[in-house]
Protein backbone atom coordinates (compact mmCIF):
# COMPACT_ATOMS: atom_id res chain seq x y z
CA UNK A 1 0.00 0.00 0.00
CA UNK A 2 1.15 3.09 -0.80
CA UNK A 3 1.94 5.47 2.06
CA UNK A 4 2.51 9.27 2.32
CA UNK A 5 5.48 10.62 3.74
CA UNK A 6 6.48 14.56 4.73
CA UNK A 7 4.65 16.97 2.47
CA UNK A 8 6.83 17.69 -0.04
CA UNK A 9 6.24 22.12 -1.22
CA UNK A 10 5.54 23.10 -5.07
CA UNK A 11 8.04 24.01 -7.00
CA UNK A 12 9.36 27.55 -7.10
CA UNK A 13 7.18 30.19 -9.00
CA UNK A 14 10.94 31.58 -9.83
CA UNK A 15 11.56 28.44 -11.23
CA UNK A 16 8.54 27.36 -13.24
CA UNK A 17 7.56 30.44 -14.77
CA UNK A 18 10.26 31.54 -16.83
CA UNK A 19 9.87 31.19 -20.49
CA UNK A 20 12.40 27.98 -20.89
CA UNK A 21 10.62 26.08 -18.41
CA UNK A 22 6.97 27.31 -19.70
CA UNK A 23 8.21 25.99 -23.16
CA UNK A 24 9.54 22.96 -22.31
CA UNK A 25 6.16 21.92 -20.85
CA UNK A 26 4.31 18.49 -21.68
CA UNK A 27 0.46 16.69 -21.50
CA UNK A 28 -0.17 15.38 -18.21
CA UNK A 29 -3.28 14.06 -16.54
CA UNK A 30 -4.71 17.67 -15.97
CA UNK A 31 -4.64 18.19 -19.47
CA UNK A 32 -8.05 19.30 -20.84
CA UNK A 33 -8.48 16.35 -23.29
CA UNK A 34 -7.62 13.58 -21.15
CA UNK A 35 -10.14 15.51 -18.50
CA UNK A 36 -12.81 15.53 -21.24
CA UNK A 37 -12.59 12.07 -22.43
CA UNK A 38 -12.17 10.46 -18.91
CA UNK A 39 -15.40 12.77 -18.27
CA UNK A 40 -16.99 11.41 -21.36
CA UNK A 41 -16.57 7.36 -20.42
CA UNK A 42 -17.06 7.75 -16.67
CA UNK A 43 -20.84 9.96 -17.58
CA UNK A 44 -21.63 7.08 -20.30
CA UNK A 45 -22.06 10.05 -23.09
CA UNK A 46 -23.44 8.29 -26.06
CA UNK A 47 -22.72 9.17 -29.57
CA UNK A 48 -24.31 9.49 -32.74
CA UNK A 49 -24.36 10.72 -36.37
CA UNK A 50 -28.03 11.68 -37.51
CA UNK A 51 -26.73 14.07 -40.74
CA UNK A 52 -24.25 12.96 -43.08
CA UNK A 53 -25.06 14.41 -46.36
CA UNK A 54 -21.75 14.30 -48.56
CA UNK A 55 -21.36 14.20 -52.31
CA UNK A 56 -18.82 12.02 -54.15
CA UNK A 57 -16.82 15.32 -54.32
CA UNK A 58 -16.47 15.66 -50.54
CA UNK A 59 -19.32 18.72 -50.79
CA UNK A 60 -21.82 18.92 -47.95
CA UNK A 61 -22.82 18.91 -44.15
CA UNK A 62 -22.98 16.68 -41.27
CA UNK A 63 -23.92 16.49 -37.65
CA UNK A 64 -22.07 14.61 -34.85
CA UNK A 65 -24.61 14.17 -31.45
CA UNK A 66 -22.47 13.88 -28.05
CA UNK A 67 -25.97 13.29 -25.69
CA UNK A 68 -24.60 13.48 -21.82
CA UNK A 69 -27.01 12.74 -18.81
CA UNK A 70 -28.70 16.02 -18.90
CA UNK A 71 -28.05 17.37 -22.05
CA UNK A 72 -26.47 17.35 -25.49
CA UNK A 73 -23.99 19.27 -27.69
CA UNK A 74 -23.77 18.60 -31.73
CA UNK A 75 -20.99 19.11 -33.92
CA UNK A 76 -22.35 20.55 -37.14
CA UNK A 77 -19.82 20.05 -39.86
CA UNK A 78 -19.17 21.81 -43.87
CA UNK A 79 -17.15 20.14 -46.31
CA UNK A 80 -16.07 22.22 -49.52
CA UNK A 81 -14.67 21.47 -52.36
CA UNK A 82 -11.06 24.51 -51.94
CA UNK A 83 -8.79 24.92 -54.77
CA UNK A 84 -5.27 23.99 -53.69
CA UNK A 85 -4.66 27.99 -54.53
CA UNK A 86 -6.77 29.05 -51.61
CA UNK A 87 -5.57 26.46 -49.26
CA UNK A 88 -3.48 28.34 -46.47
CA UNK A 89 -3.13 27.84 -42.98
CA UNK A 90 -3.08 32.37 -42.44
CA UNK A 91 -5.74 33.53 -39.98
CA UNK A 92 -6.21 35.85 -43.22
CA UNK A 93 -7.45 32.91 -44.87
CA UNK A 94 -10.95 33.42 -46.24
CA UNK A 95 -11.67 29.44 -47.58
CA UNK A 96 -11.20 26.44 -45.91
CA UNK A 97 -11.56 22.67 -46.16
CA UNK A 98 -13.69 22.22 -43.93
CA UNK A 99 -15.57 24.47 -41.04
CA UNK A 100 -17.50 23.72 -37.86
CA UNK A 101 -19.64 25.07 -35.23
CA UNK A 102 -20.39 23.55 -31.94
CA UNK A 103 -24.06 23.68 -31.16
CA UNK A 104 -25.76 24.18 -27.75
CA UNK A 105 -28.46 21.08 -28.01
CA UNK A 106 -29.69 18.76 -31.23
CA UNK A 107 -30.14 21.94 -34.25
CA UNK A 108 -33.56 21.80 -36.27
CA UNK A 109 -33.67 21.84 -40.21
CA UNK A 110 -34.24 25.60 -39.45
CA UNK A 111 -30.98 25.79 -37.76
CA UNK A 112 -28.58 23.91 -40.00
CA UNK A 113 -29.44 26.37 -42.65
CA UNK A 114 -28.78 29.45 -40.44
CA UNK A 115 -25.48 27.71 -39.80
CA UNK A 116 -24.91 26.93 -43.43
CA UNK A 117 -25.13 30.64 -44.53
CA UNK A 118 -22.61 31.60 -41.73
CA UNK A 119 -20.16 29.01 -40.65
CA UNK A 120 -18.22 28.12 -43.82
CA UNK A 121 -17.63 32.23 -43.94
CA UNK A 122 -16.31 32.13 -40.27
CA UNK A 123 -15.42 35.75 -39.42
CA UNK A 124 -16.97 37.47 -41.83
CA UNK A 125 -20.27 35.58 -40.82
CA UNK A 126 -22.54 35.35 -37.47
CA UNK A 127 -23.47 32.78 -35.20
CA UNK A 128 -25.47 32.63 -32.53
CA UNK A 129 -25.57 32.33 -28.17
CA UNK A 130 -26.68 28.89 -29.59
CA UNK A 131 -23.42 27.90 -30.69
CA UNK A 132 -20.77 27.37 -28.20
CA UNK A 133 -18.01 27.41 -30.93
CA UNK A 134 -16.52 28.22 -34.82
CA UNK A 135 -13.71 26.44 -36.26
CA UNK A 136 -12.40 25.66 -39.47
CA UNK A 137 -9.37 23.07 -40.90
CA UNK A 138 -7.44 22.03 -43.80
CA UNK A 139 -6.18 19.11 -45.18
CA UNK A 140 -2.82 17.42 -45.41
CA UNK A 141 -2.66 17.25 -48.45
CA UNK A 142 -0.09 14.46 -49.18
CA UNK A 143 -1.37 12.26 -46.47
CA UNK A 144 -5.35 12.72 -47.25
CA UNK A 145 -4.57 11.76 -50.81
CA UNK A 146 -2.34 9.15 -50.03
CA UNK A 147 -5.01 7.55 -47.66
CA UNK A 148 -7.96 8.05 -49.99
CA UNK A 149 -6.18 6.46 -52.82
CA UNK A 150 -4.88 3.37 -50.67
CA UNK A 151 -8.28 2.47 -49.34
CA UNK A 152 -10.38 2.99 -52.83
CA UNK A 153 -7.41 0.75 -54.07
CA UNK A 154 -8.67 -2.07 -51.00
CA UNK A 155 -5.07 -2.16 -49.16
CA UNK A 156 -4.17 0.60 -45.78
CA UNK A 157 -2.30 3.63 -45.95
CA UNK A 158 1.21 3.35 -45.86
CA UNK A 159 2.07 3.41 -41.70
CA UNK A 160 5.38 5.35 -42.40
CA UNK A 161 3.18 8.18 -44.08
CA UNK A 162 1.00 7.91 -41.08
CA UNK A 163 3.51 8.65 -38.39
CA UNK A 164 5.32 11.42 -40.32
CA UNK A 165 2.63 13.56 -40.51
CA UNK A 166 -0.08 12.54 -37.97
CA UNK A 167 -3.43 13.70 -38.91
CA UNK A 168 -5.06 14.21 -41.81
CA UNK A 169 -6.89 17.33 -41.38
CA UNK A 170 -5.69 20.55 -39.17
CA UNK A 171 -7.31 23.23 -37.43
CA UNK A 172 -6.34 27.01 -38.12
CA UNK A 173 -8.91 28.02 -35.79
CA UNK A 174 -10.95 27.16 -33.09
CA UNK A 175 -12.83 30.19 -31.49
CA UNK A 176 -15.76 30.30 -28.49
CA UNK A 177 -16.40 32.76 -25.18
CA UNK A 178 -18.41 34.96 -27.25
CA UNK A 179 -16.60 35.40 -30.80
CA UNK A 180 -18.50 36.28 -33.38
CA UNK A 181 -21.29 36.34 -31.64
CA UNK A 182 -21.28 32.64 -30.21
CA UNK A 183 -22.31 32.25 -26.73
CA UNK A 184 -20.46 33.87 -23.75
CA UNK A 185 -18.58 31.94 -21.44
CA UNK A 186 -20.83 32.48 -18.50
CA UNK A 187 -23.70 30.54 -20.50
CA UNK A 188 -21.85 27.57 -19.88
CA UNK A 189 -19.69 28.06 -16.86
CA UNK A 190 -21.82 26.68 -14.23
CA UNK A 191 -22.46 23.12 -16.27
CA UNK A 192 -20.57 20.48 -14.88
CA UNK A 193 -19.73 19.00 -18.09
CA UNK A 194 -18.09 22.34 -19.29
CA UNK A 195 -17.48 23.99 -16.19
CA UNK A 196 -13.72 23.45 -16.79
CA UNK A 197 -11.54 25.21 -18.84
CA UNK A 198 -11.90 24.87 -22.96
CA UNK A 199 -13.99 21.63 -22.53
CA UNK A 200 -16.67 22.83 -25.04
CA UNK A 201 -13.54 23.75 -27.36
CA UNK A 202 -11.60 20.19 -26.85
CA UNK A 203 -15.40 18.46 -27.78
CA UNK A 204 -15.88 19.98 -30.96
CA UNK A 205 -12.12 18.94 -32.06
CA UNK A 206 -13.00 15.22 -29.96
CA UNK A 207 -15.80 15.58 -32.41
CA UNK A 208 -14.50 17.08 -35.58
CA UNK A 209 -11.64 14.05 -35.71
CA UNK A 210 -14.64 11.55 -35.87
CA UNK A 211 -15.92 13.69 -38.88
CA UNK A 212 -12.34 13.78 -40.51
CA UNK A 213 -12.25 9.87 -40.23
CA UNK A 214 -16.26 9.43 -41.91
CA UNK A 215 -14.89 12.21 -44.93
CA UNK A 216 -11.39 10.22 -45.49
CA UNK A 217 -13.24 6.76 -46.18
CA UNK A 218 -16.74 8.47 -47.85
CA UNK A 219 -14.03 9.99 -50.26
CA UNK A 220 -12.52 6.90 -50.65
CA UNK A 221 -15.44 5.01 -50.97
CA UNK A 222 -16.49 7.38 -53.85
CA UNK A 223 -13.30 6.82 -55.54
CA UNK A 224 -12.73 3.16 -55.36
CA UNK A 225 -16.35 2.00 -55.59
CA UNK A 226 -17.07 -1.61 -54.10
CA UNK A 227 -13.66 -2.57 -54.02
CA UNK A 228 -12.75 -0.17 -51.06
CA UNK A 229 -10.69 -1.44 -47.85
CA UNK A 230 -12.48 0.20 -44.31
CA UNK A 231 -9.34 2.13 -42.45
CA UNK A 232 -8.33 -0.35 -39.91
CA UNK A 233 -9.64 1.23 -36.43
CA UNK A 234 -5.95 0.83 -35.24
CA UNK A 235 -4.59 3.00 -37.58
CA UNK A 236 -7.34 5.23 -37.40
CA UNK A 237 -6.67 5.98 -33.79
CA UNK A 238 -2.73 6.82 -34.57
CA UNK A 239 -4.59 9.80 -36.36
CA UNK A 240 -5.38 13.04 -34.51
CA UNK A 241 -6.37 16.24 -35.50
CA UNK A 242 -3.19 18.93 -36.28
CA UNK A 243 -3.39 22.66 -35.35
CA UNK A 244 -1.48 25.32 -36.53
CA UNK A 245 -1.30 28.09 -34.09
CA UNK A 246 0.35 31.46 -34.39
CA UNK A 247 0.60 34.87 -32.03
CA UNK A 248 -3.03 34.68 -31.40
CA UNK A 249 -2.92 32.46 -28.70
CA UNK A 250 0.85 34.08 -27.17
CA UNK A 251 -0.90 37.07 -25.17
CA UNK A 252 -3.39 34.59 -23.66
CA UNK A 253 -1.56 34.15 -20.97
CA UNK A 254 -0.74 37.62 -19.82
CA UNK A 255 -4.39 38.38 -20.21
CA UNK A 256 -5.10 35.48 -18.13
CA UNK A 257 -2.78 35.63 -14.82
CA UNK A 258 -5.39 33.99 -12.22
CA UNK A 259 -5.99 31.43 -15.12
CA UNK A 260 -2.74 30.61 -15.47
CA UNK A 261 -1.98 30.47 -12.12
CA UNK A 262 -4.50 27.96 -11.62
CA UNK A 263 -3.63 25.76 -14.25
CA UNK A 264 0.30 25.62 -13.15
CA UNK A 265 -0.69 25.43 -9.17
CA UNK A 266 -3.18 22.43 -10.05
CA UNK A 267 0.08 20.84 -11.98
CA UNK A 268 2.37 21.84 -8.94
CA UNK A 269 0.13 20.49 -6.45
CA UNK A 270 -0.18 16.92 -8.35
CA UNK A 271 3.46 16.80 -8.81
CA UNK A 272 4.21 17.73 -4.86
CA UNK A 273 1.89 15.11 -3.79
CA UNK A 274 2.77 12.63 -5.63
CA UNK A 275 6.11 13.84 -4.57
CA UNK A 276 5.33 13.41 -1.02
CA UNK A 277 4.43 9.81 -1.19
CA UNK A 278 7.17 7.54 1.16
CA UNK A 279 6.31 4.37 -0.84
CA UNK A 280 4.81 3.30 -4.08
CA UNK A 281 3.09 -0.35 -4.73
CA UNK A 282 4.76 -2.74 -7.21
CA UNK A 283 1.72 -2.19 -9.27
CA UNK A 284 2.27 1.88 -9.38
CA UNK A 285 5.88 1.30 -10.06
CA UNK A 286 4.93 -1.48 -13.23
CA UNK A 287 2.58 1.20 -14.48
CA UNK A 288 5.43 4.02 -14.41
CA UNK A 289 7.70 1.78 -16.00
CA UNK A 290 5.22 0.95 -18.57
CA UNK A 291 4.06 4.66 -19.35
CA UNK A 292 7.62 5.46 -19.90
CA UNK A 293 8.73 2.79 -22.45
CA UNK A 294 5.44 4.23 -24.29
CA UNK A 295 6.11 7.36 -23.83
CA UNK A 296 9.18 6.58 -25.99
CA UNK A 297 7.79 5.46 -28.68
CA UNK A 298 5.67 9.02 -29.03
CA UNK A 299 9.12 10.65 -28.75
CA UNK A 300 10.47 8.59 -31.46
CA UNK A 301 7.64 9.34 -33.55
CA UNK A 302 7.71 13.53 -32.69
CA UNK A 303 9.84 15.35 -35.19
CA UNK A 304 10.88 19.00 -36.41
CA UNK A 305 13.04 20.85 -38.62
CA UNK A 306 13.29 24.42 -36.56
CA UNK A 307 16.93 24.52 -34.67
CA UNK A 308 15.64 25.33 -30.96
CA UNK A 309 12.80 22.03 -31.05
CA UNK A 310 15.90 19.58 -33.25
CA UNK A 311 18.25 20.72 -30.17
CA UNK A 312 15.44 20.34 -27.54
CA UNK A 313 14.47 17.14 -29.05
CA UNK A 314 18.39 15.78 -29.44
CA UNK A 315 18.39 16.50 -25.51
CA UNK A 316 15.10 14.82 -24.90
CA UNK A 317 16.21 11.75 -26.36
CA UNK A 318 19.30 11.86 -24.26
CA UNK A 319 17.25 12.21 -21.46
CA UNK A 320 15.70 9.19 -22.17
CA UNK A 321 18.56 7.49 -22.20
CA UNK A 322 19.70 8.72 -18.69
CA UNK A 323 16.41 8.14 -17.37
CA UNK A 324 16.44 4.26 -18.64
CA UNK A 325 19.42 4.00 -17.08
CA UNK A 326 18.63 5.34 -13.86
CA UNK A 327 15.24 3.20 -14.15
CA UNK A 328 17.32 -0.33 -14.64
CA UNK A 329 19.35 0.79 -11.01
CA UNK A 330 17.25 2.66 -8.91
CA UNK A 331 13.89 0.79 -6.75
CA UNK A 332 10.85 2.75 -7.09
CA UNK A 333 8.95 1.20 -4.23
CA UNK A 334 10.74 3.24 -0.99
CA UNK A 335 11.92 5.73 0.27
CA UNK A 336 10.04 8.74 -1.35
CA UNK A 337 10.85 7.66 -5.16
CA UNK A 338 9.16 9.92 -6.83
CA UNK A 339 10.87 13.11 -5.18
CA UNK A 340 14.18 11.01 -5.58
CA UNK A 341 13.45 10.44 -9.25
CA UNK A 342 12.90 14.54 -9.69
CA UNK A 343 15.69 15.62 -7.66
CA UNK A 344 17.95 13.80 -10.00
CA UNK A 345 16.27 14.66 -13.21
CA UNK A 346 16.95 18.25 -11.77
CA UNK A 347 20.71 17.63 -11.41
CA UNK A 348 20.93 15.41 -14.60
CA UNK A 349 18.29 16.47 -17.35
CA UNK A 350 17.73 19.35 -19.69
CA UNK A 351 14.29 21.34 -18.73
CA UNK A 352 12.60 19.36 -21.43
CA UNK A 353 13.90 15.96 -19.69
CA UNK A 354 12.59 17.22 -16.60
CA UNK A 355 9.16 18.52 -17.39
CA UNK A 356 8.45 15.25 -19.57
CA UNK A 357 9.57 13.42 -16.03
CA UNK A 358 7.35 15.84 -14.06
CA UNK A 359 4.21 14.72 -15.93
CA UNK A 360 4.97 10.99 -16.24
CA UNK A 361 4.75 10.61 -12.67
CA UNK A 362 1.40 11.56 -12.07
CA UNK A 363 0.09 8.40 -14.41
CA UNK A 364 -0.09 5.52 -11.29
CA UNK A 365 -2.27 7.93 -9.01
CA UNK A 366 -4.69 9.31 -10.65
CA UNK A 367 -7.15 9.43 -7.32
CA UNK A 368 -4.35 11.30 -5.50
CA UNK A 369 -4.47 14.17 -8.50
CA UNK A 370 -7.56 14.17 -10.74
CA UNK A 371 -9.56 16.13 -8.97
CA UNK A 372 -7.50 19.24 -9.01
CA UNK A 373 -8.77 19.40 -12.34
CA UNK A 374 -11.81 20.60 -10.94
CA UNK A 375 -9.33 23.38 -9.33
CA UNK A 376 -8.49 24.87 -12.58
CA UNK A 377 -11.23 26.91 -14.15
CA UNK A 378 -11.49 31.17 -13.02
CA UNK A 379 -14.76 32.28 -12.22
CA UNK A 380 -14.05 35.02 -10.63
CA UNK A 381 -11.37 37.62 -11.67
CA UNK A 382 -13.75 39.89 -13.35
CA UNK A 383 -15.59 40.71 -10.20
CA UNK A 384 -11.86 41.51 -8.21
CA UNK A 385 -11.46 44.84 -7.25
CA UNK A 386 -8.63 46.85 -6.32
CA UNK A 387 -7.93 47.81 -2.67
CA UNK A 388 -7.36 51.53 -1.97
CA UNK A 389 -6.98 50.53 1.63
CA UNK A 390 -3.93 48.50 0.96
CA UNK A 391 -0.25 50.57 2.15
CA UNK A 392 2.28 50.72 -0.78
CA UNK A 393 4.68 48.53 1.11
CA UNK A 394 2.94 45.57 0.01
CA UNK A 395 2.77 46.57 -3.93
CA UNK A 396 6.15 47.09 -3.38
CA UNK A 397 6.34 43.22 -1.73
CA UNK A 398 4.33 41.94 -4.53
CA UNK A 399 6.10 43.43 -7.44
CA UNK A 400 9.85 42.58 -5.84
CA UNK A 401 8.49 38.61 -5.44
CA UNK A 402 7.55 38.75 -9.02
CA UNK A 403 9.54 41.23 -10.75
CA UNK A 404 12.83 41.50 -8.28
CA UNK A 405 14.90 40.86 -11.57
CA UNK A 406 13.10 43.37 -13.78
CA UNK A 407 14.18 46.32 -11.07
CA UNK A 408 17.57 45.56 -12.16
CA UNK A 409 16.96 45.75 -15.85
CA UNK A 410 18.09 49.07 -17.94
CA UNK A 411 14.62 49.47 -19.60
CA UNK A 412 16.18 52.02 -21.99
CA UNK A 413 18.33 49.21 -23.94
CA UNK A 414 17.22 48.96 -26.94
CA UNK A 415 17.77 44.94 -26.75
CA UNK A 416 15.74 45.01 -23.32
CA UNK A 417 13.06 46.92 -25.03
CA UNK A 418 12.79 45.79 -28.82
CA UNK A 419 9.55 44.28 -29.67
CA UNK A 420 5.95 45.14 -28.93
CA UNK A 421 3.06 43.86 -29.18
CA UNK A 422 0.08 45.29 -31.16
CA UNK A 423 -3.50 44.16 -32.73
CA UNK A 424 -3.78 43.82 -36.42
CA UNK A 425 -6.43 46.05 -37.81
CA UNK A 426 -7.07 43.27 -40.81
CA UNK A 427 -8.08 40.43 -38.36
CA UNK A 428 -8.21 41.75 -35.13
CA UNK A 429 -5.35 39.67 -33.47
CA UNK A 430 -2.16 40.04 -31.79
CA UNK A 431 0.97 40.54 -33.44
CA UNK A 432 4.73 41.34 -32.12
CA UNK A 433 6.59 43.92 -34.22
CA UNK A 434 9.99 45.57 -33.67
CA UNK A 435 9.66 49.08 -31.98
CA UNK A 436 12.64 50.43 -33.15
CA UNK A 437 11.99 49.38 -36.90
CA UNK A 438 8.10 50.31 -37.12
CA UNK A 439 5.75 53.07 -36.48
CA UNK A 440 3.75 50.97 -34.00
CA UNK A 441 4.20 52.75 -30.29
CA UNK A 442 0.96 54.44 -30.33
CA UNK A 443 -0.96 50.83 -30.40
CA UNK A 444 1.43 48.69 -28.13
CA UNK A 445 -0.82 46.85 -26.27
CA UNK A 446 -0.23 46.14 -21.89
CA UNK A 447 1.56 43.14 -22.49
CA UNK A 448 5.14 43.79 -20.83
CA UNK A 449 3.73 43.23 -17.02
CA UNK A 450 7.66 42.97 -16.48
CA UNK A 451 8.43 46.59 -17.74
CA UNK A 452 5.28 47.79 -16.60
CA UNK A 453 6.02 46.64 -12.64
CA UNK A 454 9.80 48.00 -12.87
CA UNK A 455 7.90 51.46 -14.31
CA UNK A 456 5.59 51.47 -11.33
CA UNK A 457 7.96 50.36 -8.65
CA UNK A 458 9.81 53.42 -9.59
CA UNK A 459 7.03 55.77 -9.47
CA UNK A 460 6.60 54.74 -5.85
CA UNK A 461 9.89 55.49 -5.01
CA UNK A 462 9.32 58.76 -3.72
CA UNK A 463 6.38 57.65 -1.48
CA UNK A 464 6.28 56.89 1.95
CA UNK A 465 5.77 52.67 2.92
CA UNK A 466 2.35 53.48 4.30
CA UNK A 467 1.08 55.29 2.10
CA UNK A 468 -2.38 54.39 0.13
CA UNK A 469 -2.71 52.30 -3.05
CA UNK A 470 -5.69 54.62 -3.70
CA UNK A 471 -3.88 57.68 -3.08
CA UNK A 472 -0.95 56.47 -5.46
CA UNK A 473 -3.10 56.02 -8.16
CA UNK A 474 -5.10 59.26 -7.94
CA UNK A 475 -1.98 60.36 -8.97
CA UNK A 476 -0.70 58.04 -11.27
CA UNK A 477 -3.53 56.00 -12.86
CA UNK A 478 -1.47 54.34 -15.54
CA UNK A 479 -0.32 51.94 -12.85
CA UNK A 480 -3.90 50.88 -11.99
CA UNK A 481 -3.31 47.63 -14.32
CA UNK A 482 -0.03 46.78 -12.75
CA UNK A 483 -1.56 47.25 -9.25
CA UNK A 484 -4.27 45.24 -9.87
CA UNK A 485 -1.69 42.17 -11.17
CA UNK A 486 0.18 42.68 -7.70
CA UNK A 487 -2.44 42.72 -5.81
CA UNK A 488 -3.84 39.36 -8.04
CA UNK A 489 -0.28 37.96 -7.21
CA UNK A 490 -0.59 38.09 -3.54
CA UNK A 491 -3.57 34.91 -4.32
CA UNK A 492 -1.71 33.44 -7.46
CA UNK A 493 1.54 33.02 -7.04
CA UNK A 494 1.93 31.26 -10.46
CA UNK A 495 0.32 34.49 -12.08
CA UNK A 496 3.12 35.98 -13.38
CA UNK A 497 5.55 35.00 -16.48
CA UNK A 498 9.39 35.70 -15.02
CA UNK A 499 10.40 36.82 -18.12
CA UNK A 500 10.70 39.62 -20.46
CA UNK A 501 7.67 39.54 -22.98
CA UNK A 502 9.04 42.22 -24.60
CA UNK A 503 12.98 41.81 -24.96
CA UNK A 504 15.09 41.24 -28.73
CA UNK A 505 15.55 37.25 -27.70
CA UNK A 506 11.65 36.63 -26.64
CA UNK A 507 10.40 33.11 -28.16
CA UNK A 508 6.51 33.27 -28.35
CA UNK A 509 6.65 29.74 -28.92
CA UNK A 510 7.50 29.24 -25.37
CA UNK A 511 3.91 30.75 -24.66
CA UNK A 512 2.41 28.61 -27.15
CA UNK A 513 3.23 25.68 -26.21
CA UNK A 514 2.21 26.17 -22.74
CA UNK A 515 -1.02 26.95 -23.16
CA UNK A 516 -1.70 23.96 -25.51
CA UNK A 517 0.60 21.59 -23.04
CA UNK A 518 -2.21 21.97 -20.96
CA UNK A 519 -5.04 21.66 -24.19
CA UNK A 520 -2.74 18.13 -24.22
CA UNK A 521 -1.72 18.54 -27.06
CA UNK A 522 1.76 16.94 -28.72
CA UNK A 523 4.17 16.66 -31.39
CA UNK A 524 5.15 20.17 -30.72
CA UNK A 525 6.44 21.12 -34.01
CA UNK A 526 7.55 25.25 -34.55
CA UNK A 527 7.38 26.53 -37.75
CA UNK A 528 8.94 30.10 -36.84
CA UNK A 529 9.46 31.58 -33.29
CA UNK A 530 5.76 32.63 -33.86
CA UNK A 531 4.05 29.84 -34.46
CA UNK A 532 3.87 26.03 -33.75
CA UNK A 533 1.66 22.67 -35.39
CA UNK A 534 0.91 20.38 -33.31
CA UNK A 535 -1.09 17.05 -33.00
CA UNK A 536 -4.57 16.69 -30.70
CA UNK A 537 -6.31 13.59 -29.75
CA UNK A 538 -3.50 11.48 -31.42
CA UNK A 539 -3.88 7.32 -30.09
CA UNK A 540 -7.25 8.05 -28.88
CA UNK A 541 -10.47 6.06 -29.03
CA UNK A 542 -13.06 7.59 -31.14
CA UNK A 543 -16.63 8.15 -29.87
CA UNK A 544 -18.58 5.06 -30.50
CA UNK A 545 -14.92 3.25 -29.08
CA UNK A 546 -15.20 5.33 -26.12
CA UNK A 547 -15.00 3.43 -22.69
CA UNK A 548 -13.42 3.78 -18.94
CA UNK A 549 -10.63 1.35 -19.82
CA UNK A 550 -9.28 3.51 -22.84
CA UNK A 551 -10.26 7.12 -21.64
CA UNK A 552 -6.90 8.09 -20.35
CA UNK A 553 -3.51 6.70 -21.21
CA UNK A 554 -4.44 6.73 -24.91
CA UNK A 555 -2.13 9.36 -24.99
CA UNK A 556 0.89 6.66 -24.91
CA UNK A 557 0.75 4.27 -28.19
CA UNK A 558 0.81 0.56 -27.06
CA UNK A 559 4.41 -1.03 -27.66
CA UNK A 560 4.17 -3.68 -30.64
CA UNK A 561 4.04 -7.00 -29.89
Amino acid sequence: MTTLGGHIPRRSPAMIMRLSRLGSLHQCRLSFMRVLTRRLARDRWRFSRPVFDIDATGVGRAVYVAQGPERAYSLVAFAHDLPPEKRSDRVIADAWDATFSLFDGIPTETDLERLSQNVPLQEAGRVSEKELSLSRANRSVRLWAHVVDALASGRQPDLEQIHDVGYLMRTTAVYGSGKFGAADREKISDRQETSGPFQAEMLSVFLTRAFVRDLVQHMAQAKGGRGTAKLEPGIARILGIGNSTGLGMAPFLVNHPVLLNNWIIAREEAIARVSSLETATEAETILFREVFERSRLTVSWWHSKHPIQVRKLAELNLDLEKISDYLKHEDLRGNQPWDRLLSWSAATLSEEGQEFLASLILEPYGELVDGLSDCMADQNTHLFEIDGAMPLSEIRRSIRESFGWALELDWDASENCARLWYISEEKLEPRLGERFEEPLAAYEQPLAPARDAAAAYAAMLNWEEDQLVADFLLRHPEHRHTIRRAQMNRQAPYSEIRDNTISASVLPIDMLRAKLSFFGATQFDPRSDRWVRICMYAGAPYPEELAPENADLWVYPELPQ
